[in-house]
């Protein structure tokens, strides 16, 4: 048992991978409806909250490349501040690991790890249902965070039922730059008529198959040639995938050893990882959590 102070201890916020992703249409609200699955990580950023006795919301550590008042942990704190009109504020601490733009959710996941851990500290006391709700308004990848469970998605990708998927070790690879999610489904070549299919139909998603596509990835390799050059050396040594509408591409692996041993072999100037594929988050073991 964990016996460091709540104030003291660093809170996982899980990376995710997208095993396929398919853009089945534009909605009239101006996202897109989409079918994924989500494969949490055992690896991901961290963070510390600190409550204050006063209302004040401060990131007091965390990556330059973003303001702290864009920053959307500090966003998902005000939301539930606001929402409850809680008394209390806090101190974020944020260690940041996930790359930024890479298609991993970190943001996303910082801010489900926020409202969960908040939502005890502070003893509001929503719930998941709720805190769901309110993770919808901060992005479309949220809720599977606050879920805590990898899952089969579809609507914007907050429609979420949990699965049981293999036990996989993934090699990514950030190829050093980040890719834009808005970018992405805004450019004009980008498919957007994939025929909805079912949780059964995707079982070669789940074995990360030859039809495991995602249909963001023309668009992203046409327009970031280091993630086209990253998917093409990768291809070679494993079945290589985009994550999401980022850059972080990646291959499964039944044994980390064979994860590893790619790895060693990824050129200097792309940064590797290594991390098993989880069916619950790092996260659902604490305290903060409500089920």
């Amino acid at each position: 048992m964990n016996t460091t102070p709540a104030s003291e201890r660093w809170w996982p916020a899980p990376a995710k991978l997208n095993l396929f992703l398919h853009v089945t249409a534009r909605r009239p609200d101006g996202y897109h409806d989409l079918q994924t699955i989500f494969q949490l990580l055992d690896w991901g950023d961290e963070l510390r909250l600190e409550v204050s006795g006063d209302r004040r919301i401060e990131r007091v550590s965390g990556p330059a490349a973003i303001a702290p008042d864009e920053d959307l942990c500090v966003r998902a704190a005000r939301l539930l501040q606001r929402v409850t009109n809680v008394s209390q504020g806090v101190r974020i601490h944020l260690r940041k690991r996930i790359p930024l733009g890479g298609g991993l959710g970190g943001g996303s996941s910082d801010a489900a790890t926020t409202l969960a851990v908040l939502d005890h500290l502070w003893g509001t006391a929503l719930g998941a249902p709720a805190l769901c709700q309110l993770a919808l308004e901060l992005g479309s990848d949220v809720p599977v965070f606050v879920q805590g469970s990898s899952a089969w998605a579809e609507g914007r990708g907050e429609v979420l039922t949990p699965v049981e998927l293999p036990e996989r070790w993934y090699l990514i690879i950030h190829p050093g730059v980040a890719v834009g999610t808005r970018e992405i489904f805004q450019a004009p070549e980008l498919t957007r008529n994939s025929p909805v299919i079912t949780i059964r139909a995707a079982s070669a998603a789940l074995g990360l198959g030859s039809d495991a596509r995602n249909d963001c990835e023309p668009v992203v390799r046409s327009s970031f040639p280091p993630v086209a050059a990253a998917l093409e050396w990768l291809a070679i040594r494993a079945s290589a995938h985009l994550s999401g509408t980022g850059s972080c591409i990646f291959a499964a692996f039944v044994k980390a050893a064979d994860a590893e041993r790619v790895a060693a072999q990824v050129p200097d100037e792309w940064t590797s990882y290594v991390a098993r594929g989880v069916n619950r988050s790092p996260l659902a073991h604490a305290p903060a959590r409500w089920c």
